[in-house]
């Protein structure tokens, strides 16, 4: 199991820092680590007490086990549809993880959700608080400032003491607004504030993502990056960032759904990590992010994309090239390249801020998330993956990126490995299932193609017509809120069919991702 995993240095170069900066690192790391404790809380109400007894196990099965434990944060294998690889746990991941009772069914939370007055119902379906029993059983809400009161404390104290350390105003602003939303549990203002973060140490810390609340796609689990930006690399893309609302005017989708105004501000960042924590660190490792999720953030400022870029290449050059080597032919071999897969990732993030965000259902105001609920991150993803290629080949259509048909070749190609890489990590995981319906769609329509000898190509006659046919399809259904379509989409080709099966089992040996090992952060800031 723990093979699966390629264990990969992340040294990072601070020198160049500030003497404000530098101490600030170092609390910025201990801040971090606390989201380590947070997250375990969040994932299991059992966690803190396992960790503990796998610690205090000696021998090498007891050492192999905790160490499979740290890589995914809790007693399931993410690689593995979230099965129990311990004794004496639940036998998979409960599916709302530790956001709700055990006990509670969909169906309940819905009854009482419909009862509350319309504020609170809003607070119990939101990011920030938790589902638990009153003495009388019936459900309540808590914020997270009460559920895990005492660590983000802790947490609070450590941003305080970086944001007095650094000489950077908006750093200062953002971790002083982020420290005051852990105790006042409202993350309006801080989230701007992160959105005009703008610092050599680019730092994302709190609750964002919700992938692991697979009951309805709700509640967010607590992160956190430390990373040191790279400038020369942030100020190559700021390109991209400049022809957003193009790409949103050309949307293959009616252009009623078109948003004429995206938000203003969508900065990019390079960076590389010196730290990672929380739900930003179990299992499949993040190659990229794109933040925050309050729609009210996004219509008011867009959202910022940031491009672990160290990560990448570590992913690429461990797992990528090999991959490569048995799935494409030969005469592909050529066409892979990691600027193509740099540039993909880059494009994911970004479209992830464009199409449908506010939306109308039966009259009302809602959001594709709220009507998707637990369909909507694997729609997302793959919309994200789709919308990406078609920005790309509008600008290679536009003469806006070099390289012609030759760099088109390697866009595509690299994609198709890659879609190997992803659908590695399982279809329970968003962005895997994601992926299969991207594989399985461009398989049926014939633009990628399979070999007799188990190897795939692209159809570049087929594949532009493809990609653009099926992003309008998913920009449809997050458009209309279409919870019923989008559940047939993923039913009919969010699987595995027996010939992807095969090919991923000749990819067993080759690992699935990589184990960071934080050698920068751990010099800095010792556990």
């Amino acid at each position: 199991m723990i093979a699966r995993f390629a264990p990969t240095e992340l040294r990072v170069d601070t020198s160049a820092l500030s003497t404000g900066d530098r101490k600030a690192l170092v609390h910025l790391i201990a801040a971090a680590r606390v989201i380590d404790d947070i997250f375990l809380t969040q994932l299991w109400s059992g966690n803190h007490t396992l960790l503990a007894r796998l610690e205090r196990d000696k021998s090498p099965l007891g050492k192999a086990r905790l160490h499979y434990f740290r890589i995914n944060k809790g007693p399931w294998s993410d690689l593995d549809g979230h099965m129990a690889f311990l004794p004496g746990v639940p036998p998979k991941k409960l599916p709302g993880a530790n956001f709700y009772p055990p006990d509670m069914t969909k169906e309940e939370f819905e009854s009482w959700a419909k009862m509350l007055p319309d504020n609170q119902r809003r607070e119990a379906e939101g990011f920030f608080t938790v589902i638990v029993r009153d003495p009388a059983k019936h459900l309540q809400f808590v914020p997270h400032s009460e559920a895990h009161q005492k660590d983000l404390d802790r947490a609070a104290h450590r941003l305080r003491e970086a944001a007095g350390a650094t000489g950077n105003e908006t750093l200062k602003k953002f971790l002083t607004a982020r420290a005051d939303a852990f105790i006042s549990n409202d993350y309006y203002a801080s989230d701007l504030a992160w959105m005009d973060l703008d610092a050599p140490l680019d730092t994302t810390i709190g609750p964002y993502e919700t992938y692991n609340d697979e009951i309805f796609g709700y509640k967010a689990a607590f992160e956190a990056y430390v990373n040191l930006r790279d400038d020369k690399e942030s100020a190559k893309l700021k390109f991209f960032a400049d022809h957003m609302q193009e790409i949103e005017n050309n949307l293959p989708i009616d252009p009623k759904y078109r948003n004429p105004k995206i938000g203003a501000d969508s900065p990019i960042r390079v960076v590389n990590e010196i730290f990672s924590a929380g739900d930003g660190n179990h299992g499949v490792q993040t190659a990229a992010y794109n933040l925050p999720n309050d729609e009210r953030v996004v219509q008011q400022k867009g959202s910022k994309r940031v491009m672990l870029k160290n990560v990448q290449e570590a992913k690429f050059n461990s797992i990528l090239t090999p991959i490569s080597k048995r799935m494409l032919p030969a005469s592909a071999q050529s066409d892979l390249s990691f600027d193509s897969f740099f540039t993909h990732i880059l494009a994911h993030e970004m479209t992830h801020g464009i199409g449908p965000h506010q939306i109308q259902v039966a009259g009302r105001n809602t959001t594709p998330r709220q009507e998707l609920k637990e369909l909507y991150s694997a729609i997302e993803e793959a919309k994200a993956d789709v919308t990406g290629l078609f920005m790309l080949q509008h600008f290679f259509d536009h003469g806006m990126l070099s390289g012609g048909a030759h760099s088109e070749r390697r866009l595509y190609t690299t994609f198709l490995a890659s879609a190997f890489r992803t659908l590695r990590f399982g279809l329970k995981e968003a962005h895997g299932k994601g992926m299969a319906v991207q594989f399985n769609y461009l398989v049926d329509r014939g633009a990628f193609v399979a070999h007799s000898d188990g190897t795939y190509q692209v159809n570049f006659e087929k594949v532009k017509s493809a990609v653009r046919d099926l992003d309008h399809d998913l920009l449809t259904l997050e458009a209309t809120g279409d919870y019923t379509g989008a559940k047939k989409m993923l039913d009919e080709l969010g699987v595995l069919r027996p010939e992807m099966a095969d090919a991923l089992a000749r990819l067993k040996d080759i690992p699935t991702d990589i184990e960071p090992i934080f050698v920068t952060a751990d010099k800095l800031s010792p556990r």
